[in-house]
């Protein structure tokens, strides 16, 4: 992504693209016009695409530790005021890596091996 700036850098999905969608599915499903072979389907997509974003997290996460910010500025967006959240996941992904490029090395790693 050669043209990210901090003022195009966003996430490539938003909680809100993702109720929009699930609002349309759920109306489908509702009508019956999805079979229970593709809600499995898409029940293992959404998975995968749930632990993307997670691992996205812990990229930003510790990225965010290398420009600078503290654990009091990261606390909120873990949902809680105390910096115990972010700081336990940083200690558990210290455990494997020790920054952001050894995180995206690993996760290209993980996603070869898939």
């Amino acid at each position: 992504m050669t043209d990210a700036s901090p003022e195009t850098l966003h996430a490539p999905i938003t909680a809100a693209d993702i109720l929009a969608w699930l609002e349309n599915a759920a109306l489908a499903v509702a009508a019956g016009e999805v079979p229970a072979d593709e809600l499995i389907a898409l029940l293992g997509e959404l998975r995968q695409a749930s632990t993307a974003c997670a691992n996205a997290s812990d990229w930003a996460l510790l990225a965010a530790r290398e420009a600078g910010a503290s654990l009091r500025q990261i606390a909120p967006v873990f949902g809680k005021g105390y910096v115990r959240a972010p700081a336990a996941r940083l200690e558990k992904l210290h455990r494997e890596v020790l920054s952001s490029e050894q995180f995206l090395e690993l996760m290209r790693r993980r996603h070869q091996d898939v």
